[in-house]
């Protein structure tokens, strides 16, 4: 369980703070990103609590780091040329966790829904990439040895 804390530690940290630091230089404030977060269970009223909201978001984005930490991990036990070729595996992680939240998850949550961007994709695909998937896996690699 150590392994999955740490990769889902690092993956949280790094994926927060890369799309907070985009969204900052837009002008958004990182308690509305972090709010937009819990606006997943909450819906829309989730911009209306203030930084109790925020944290829960806050929250709820870890909880997601470590579950999708948890899920590599158990796929590496299962599949161990995941941990042989972690930079490979670790790309393609990256992208079914991007497709996975952007395609089913969001769509399905409480979050208020916003029109499709091109850009906004790309850049989410390449954060889930280098900042969730590549981490998580080259953690369990590492630790797996």
């Amino acid at each position: 369980m150590e392994i999955v804390t740490l990769a889902g530690l690092l993956a949280g940290a790094l994926d927060i703070t890369a799309t907070s630091t985009l969204m900052s230089l837009q002008g958004m404030p990182i308690e509305r990103l972090w709010q937009g977060i819990a606006s997943g269970a909450l819906g829309a009223s989730a911009f209306k609590g203030g930084k109790r909201t925020a944290a829960l978001g806050l929250f709820f984005h870890f909880a997601i780091a470590f579950t999708v930490a948890a899920i590599y991990y158990a796929i590496s036990r299962q599949l161990p040329i995941t941990t042989e070729r972690p930079i490979l595996y670790g790309t393609l992680y990256g992208v079914v966790v991007h497709l996975v939240m952007s395609r089913v998850v969001i769509p399905l949550s409480a979050a208020p829904k916003r029109e499709f961007s091109a850009k906004a994709f790309v850049t989410q695909l390449v954060i889930h990439i280098c900042f969730v998937g590549l981490p998580i896996a080259l953690t369990v690699a590492h630790f797996a040895r």
